[in-house]
């Protein structure tokens, strides 16, 4: 698509998250069958039905900007995903792979909330006060996910693991 005004640019990058959480609600699933800890597999799970939740608000809002709901091919969240479809085949199952996929689950949170902040600024100085709401319930949700997952981490997770793997040495 060639972007000819600031309305088009804002469209193309909705169309760079659809297709961004689309990849996150293939990819989930995988990884959550990958987890050891059962606080991070519910927090991923959970996630998992947000997700979808942003689809929907993304389909809604090109509903309201009258637009088709497609996508864009996002390299980002592609390339975001395959380092960390690595990081889980490369590792054995446990406290190290758990460290893995929160430290990929964050880099994904954190091109998100980059994302939707951009969305959002661009709604407010297009005047779409409604896409707007929508666009800040979604980045609401994808803080909230990275303070979680940091609080698994930190919680526990993380100093048991090391813990764990010092004894073992």
């Amino acid at each position: 698509m060639k972007e000819n005004t600031f309305h088009d640019l804002f469209v193309d990058q909705l169309r760079d998250l659809y297709d961004a959480e689309q990849q996150i609600t293939q990819a989930l699933p995988g990884v959550i069958g990958a987890v050891s800890s059962d606080e991070l597999r519910r927090a991923l799970e959970h996630h998992l039905e947000l997700t979808h939740g942003h689809v929907e608000r993304l389909e809604q809002i090109f509903s309201d900007l009258g637009e088709p709901a497609t996508g864009k091919s996002c390299k980002g969240m592609e390339g975001l995903l395959q380092e960390g479809e690595e990081a889980v085949k490369n590792h054995p199952s446990g406290f190290l792979r758990d460290a893995l996929i929160i430290a990929g689950a964050q880099r994904i949170e954190h091109y998100e909330i980059s994302g939707y902040g951009t969305a959002k600024a661009w709604g407010e100085e297009l005047d779409l006060e409604d896409v707007v709401d929508l666009l800040d319930d979604t980045l609401d949700e994808e803080a909230e996910a990275d303070e979680k997952l940091s609080a698994i981490a930190t919680g526990g997770l993380l100093s048991e693991g090391i813990n764990e793997t010092a004894a073992a040495k």
